[in-house]
Parts: C-alpha cells; sequence; structure tokens
C-alpha cells in the first residue's frame, strides 16, 4: 500500500506517513502560491486530456481521472469549512472522512469532469481569499482533528498543498498510463 493511501482504516503510522508524504512533496514550496496554481494546471490538464481517457482508471479498483477531479473538489469543500471553522472557533473539533466512501456513495463515476472542475476552482477562489489575509496568529490556531489530534492552521494549509501536488501528480499518471494501454 502507498504512503499515499489514506482510508479511514489507517493506523496512527500509517496517518502519519501520510502526512509525512504530503509534506514531503511540498517541501520548501509556497504553499499559497501551490494553492493558487492548481485550478489553472488541472484547467490545462483537462484540456490536453482526450474525452475518453477521462474515465478510465489505471487499473482495475483504482481512480480514473474523473473520480481525482471529484475528490478535489469535495476535498476542496472540506477544507474550506475546517479553515473558517478554525478561523472563527476556538479548537474546534476536524471530523476526517473515508474518500473511497465518498467516491462510492457521492457517485465519483457519474461526475461530469467539467462541473467537478468549476466546483473545485470556485471554492478554491472563495478559499484563497483566506489563506493569502491570514495573520501569523492565524496560522496558529488549532483544530482537534478526530483522527490526528491537534493541527495548526499553518500545518493544515501546508497539508492541502501537498494534497494539491499529490493529485496533480496522480492525474498526470493515470493519463499516461491510460494512454499508453489505448
Amino acid at each position: 500500500m502507498s504512503i499515499y493511501t489514506n482510508s479511514a482504516s489507517s493506523t496512527p503510522d500509517e496517518t502519519a506517513a501520510y502526512v509525512s508524504g504530503l509534506l514531503g512533496l511540498l517541501g520548501n514550496q509556497d504553499p499559497v502560491e501551490v494553492l493558487r496554481k492548481t485550478p489553472s494546471a488541472l484547467e490545462q490538464l483537462l484540456h490536453a486530456t482526450p474525452a475518453q481517457i477521462l474515465a478510465v482508471p489505471e487499473a482495475p479498483g483504482k481512480w480514473a481521472m474523473r473520480d481525482v477531479l471529484a475528490h478535489l473538489a469535495d476535498s476542496e469543500l472540506v477544507a474550506g469549512v475546517r479553515l473558517r471553522m478554525v478561523l472563527a472557533h476556538d479548537r474546534p473539533t476536524i471530523i476526517g472522512y473515508d474518500q473511497d466512501l465518498w467516491s462510492e456513495r457521492l457517485r465519483y463515476r457519474e461526475v461530469d469532469v467539467h462541473q467537478a472542475l468549476g466546483q473545485f476552482t470556485v471554492l478554491r477562489h472563495s478559499n484563497l481569499r483566506l489563506w493569502e489575509n491570514v495573520t501569523a496568529a492565524d496560522l496558529q490556531r488549532v483544530g482537534v482533528h478526530n483522527e490526528r489530534g491537534d493541527e495548526s492552521l499553518g500545518h493544515m494549509r501546508n497539508l492541502y498543498a501537498g494534497h494539491d501536488i499529490l493529485h496533480l501528480n496522480q492525474l498526470n499518471r493515470i493519463r499516461r498510463s491510460v494512454t499508453a494501454a489505448s
């Protein structure tokens, strides 16, 4: 199993490896700049990918590009709620979610990729307004994740930027894999 798999059944060690992996992908990059560039990177990738490739998973049991785009839209929705809760409340509880259950039960396989990208982009721009204006004190504010414990906004921002990089890499990998197989 990849360290970038973060299922609801992950052990604390697997979760720690996932968090470390995301932070490693971000490295020394400016997280706000990564967050700012992701919508256009996704748009370019979608524009350059033939429609028939978007719904094909790279392997049985894996996500297609469409599923990843739906996940990113939902993930941005969750991130926005978490950001607002931590900014507005003292030590709010942050609830984790099972991305595979969301994929299945929210029917990612039926999602229109252009709508998913549109939803992601609108939500990201709304969230960027806040990320671009947080203070140093705001970045120290903490939410209590029900699986990972205390997480500051600064830490969360870095995780979200690493998450973007992870899924941009995944989308490119799926595109190459499916294109090579067809």
